[in-house]
Order: C-alpha cells, then sequence, then structure tokens
C-alpha cells in the first residue's frame, strides 16, 4: 500500500526520530522557560526517590510533566511559526501567542496541584517524624 509518502521505509523512520530528538534539544537548549520545566522536574523526580512515592503517583507526576513539556513545545513551535510569518506586532498573532502561553500555564498549575497533593502530605509527616526523633 502506498502512502503519500511513498512506501513505508526504515530509513525514513528512523529519520523521523532524528527530527523528533532534534527538536527535543532545541527546546532544553534554547528556551528558558523549557529549562525551568526540566529543573524543576528533577527536583520532583528526586522527591520522588525520596519518599518512595507510589506508581500511581509516579504515573500521575509523569502525565502532569509530559503535559507541561508538551504544552511548552507547543508554546515554543507557535511562536516560532508566528515570528517568522511575522516579526512585526500584529494584534491576531498576540493573541494567539497569549493563548499559547496560558496554556502553558493552565499545565504548570495542573502539575503543581498534583504535586501539592502528592508531596504536602509526605513532607508533614517526614516533618513530624524528624520532630519527635530529634
Amino acid at each position: 500500500m502506498r502512502h503519500k509518502n511513498g512506501p513505508f521505509s526504515i530509513r525514513k523512520r528512523i529519520k523521523s526520530f532524528e527530527y523528533a530528538i532534534n527538536g527535543i534539544v532545541l527546546l532544553c537548549k534554547n528556551e528558558q522557560n523549557a529549562q525551568i520545566h526540566l529543573l524543576v522536574l528533577s527536583l520532583v523526580v528526586i522527591f520522588g526517590l525520596f519518599f518512595e512515592i507510589s506508581s500511581s503517583e509516579w504515573i500521575s507526576i509523569t502525565i502532569v510533566s509530559g503535559m507541561v513539556l508538551l504544552s511548552e513545545g507547543f508554546n515554543t513551535t507557535i511562536e516560532y511559526l508566528a515570528d517568522h510569518v511575522t516579526p512585526d506586532f500584529h494584534e491576531v498573532i498576540g493573541k494567539v501567542k497569549d493563548v499559547a502561553a496560558g496554556s502553558v500555564l493552565i499545565a504548570a498549575i495542573s502539575a503543581s496541584i498534583t504535586g501539592a497533593i502528592i508531596f504536602i502530605p509526605k513532607i508533614l509527616g517526614w516533618l513530624a517524624f524528624m520532630r519527635f526523633t530529634v
């Protein structure tokens, strides 16, 4: 069966992974907000290992962290494309960029709430334990 990109090719599939990895590298190297998200994610992983969170808690962390990084990637994509289309201010493009940035904020708030639900009880329990053992 022929597809619009021609017949199936392992070489083309490998090349598509190279493009995707390049996109991830560009996002992580060039976007300060993505770097901040990755730093926070690193701290969350350290806390998760320290508090030995459950499998379901790891799944929740994985999903919300993925949402944040995914939305940051889409936001960056929209910004690159919009800036390429017109580097000058344009009201509609400004709205598009604002909505994309707002989507990242929604994902980050969701991730923060998830983290708070998981970690606040564990931190409070650890503090109470430390108070009574010192």
